[in-house]
């Protein structure tokens, strides 16, 4: 039975009275993807004011990966708000926090031993992640990626690649960052098509290896623009996020870990959108083989509550001390018991296991409809975590993000909710949660279909 039910003109009337209220009082600083207004919302799907029910395929931006109001989650979070909402961590401590910090840690096995700062969101975890590595280190220079995006407060933003609508307007950013290229092999000079990146770090099959290619020009940015010596950390999202769901290969991180080691430089892997089953694993850097030495997390570790950690190598969080990093809401009562509860769901194997059923629907589902219309360049992703990127032209790859912005309307007229990234606005990123049901999928898959086809 289809779950798509749409009562009124989108948005509705419901809906565009209380937009106007809205634009009235509230920042006009956070965007927003689409025009409705929810009342209610339960595992895949989302109900706005006026009745209309909508399938999500953005699990408001990779938060909800166990579904909207998920029965465990919200049993710990109501369990929690009995006992209390609130004592703070730097007055007086509660199980919660120490637990799961513990839960965490074992994330890291081949880091042990380590240890976990809590926070709130994923840009106030980058930034820790930063402090730690500057204190062990004694040093101050940080190398972030091109398409990269860590946040929205100051060192965040410095961190992150792209300018609108992220960072424009607001300089000057904190000093001692730079950037190198990220492993796009779409987009990376001299590459004819999509060579399905690059298996071997050493023997390459490819007339080029383009992860050491790569690799070498970060390495030369390293030795020509910083020295070495000077860099306390590198932080590379094992898929590019906002930058458009972009795959580093695992080579290729490699090759930053074995860099990482030989410089005493902290390899810091940002897993604020990769993390909790969103590329088929609990972690990306698990099926990558490659272990960092902070891990920041985000997004899914809650479920939809605001939590954030910084997880690692125990001599690198020790190395701030008494009173250095903190805050008043930090690791708050209630989103402790929700991540906590998201830990459990994980432990059943099924639940990866349908994460992983579902990343594979979507990679063929992608790759036909890559087949079928010349405006996309491609398909690409890591497990479930899937997106395809539009172009104007294959041959040229000019990327087409009015076309993005008309599939995202479409969707949403009838009965999608998507969302568009990339640094050039051009890729239409699916962010489904996990749980979602097998023709859950296909309905929206076939909405999603139809609206690129309405571009032709």
């Amino acid at each position: 039975m289809p779950v798509i039910n749409l009562k009124t003109e989108i948005p509705g009337p419901r809906s565009r009275e209380l937009s106007e209220v809205r634009h009235e009082h509230v920042s006009p600083g956070p965007f927003h993807t689409t025009p409705m207004i929810a009342a209610h919302a339960e595992g895949s799907v989302v109900t706005d004011v006026d009745g209309n029910t909508f399938l999500d395929f953005s699990s408001g931006i990779g938060v909800t990966n166990l579904g909207h109001r998920d029965p465990t989650v919200m049993q710990a979070v109501a369990e929690q708000a009995e006992k209390f909402v609130h004592t703070s961590i730097n007055v007086v401590a509660y199980e919660g926090y120490i637990r799961l910090a513990e839960r965490l840690n074992a994330l890291l096995p081949e880091a042990a031993p380590c240890k976990t700062f809590l926070a709130n969101s994923g840009a106030e975890a980058v930034e820790n992640a930063i402090k730690f590595a500057r204190v062990k280190t004694g040093r101050q220079a940080v190398i972030a990626f091109e398409h990269g995006y860590h946040g929205r407060t100051y060192m965040a933003m410095a961190l992150t690649a792209k300018a609108h609508p992220y960072k424009s307007g607001f300089a000057p950013f904190p000093a001692e960052v730079y950037r190198a290229p990220y492993p796009d092999f779409y987009r990376w000079p001299g590459v004819q098509g999509d060579p399905g990146g690059c298996p071997h770090a050493t023997e390459c099959p490819l007339e080029r290896c383009f992860c050491r290619e790569i690799f070498n020009s970060f390495a030369e940015i390293a030795r020509g623009q910083i020295g070495e010596q000077n860099v306390a950390a590198v932080i590379i999202e094992p898929v590019a996020g906002e930058g458009g769901f972009v795959p580093a290969p695992a080579p290729f991180l490699k090759m930053l870990r074995q860099w990482c080691d030989e410089h005493g430089v902290v390899l810091i892997f940002d897993e604020v959108q990769t993390g909790f089953g969103r590329t088929g694993s609990l972690l990306a850097c698990h099926q990558l083989d490659v272990t960092p030495d902070l891990v920041v997390m985000a997004k899914g570790l809650a479920n939809g509550l605001p939590l954030s950690a910084v997880t690692g190598r125990a001599e690198i969080i020790d190395a701030v001390g008494l009173g250095g990093v903190g805050g008043t809401y930090c690791g708050n009562a209630l989103a402790c018991a929700a991540a906590l509860a998201v830990l459990d769901r994980f432990e059943d194997p099924a639940v990866l296991s349908h994460a992983r059923t579902i990343g594979e629907i979507l990679r063929h589902r992608l790759e036909i409809f890559t087949e079928r219309f010349q405006r996309i360049g491609q398909a690409r992703g890591l497990g479930p975590m899937r997106a395809i990127e539009l172009v104007s032209d294959p041959v040229t790859k000019q990327p087409d993000k009015a076309a993005a912005q008309a599939v995202v309307r479409y969707a949403y007229e009838h009965g999608v909710i998507l969302m568009a990234c990339g640094t050039h606005g051009n890729v239409l990123r699916f962010l489904v949660p996990l749980t979602i049901q097998e023709e859950e999928l296909d309905e929206g898959l076939t909405v999603i279909e139809n609206a690129l086809a309405s571009l032709q």
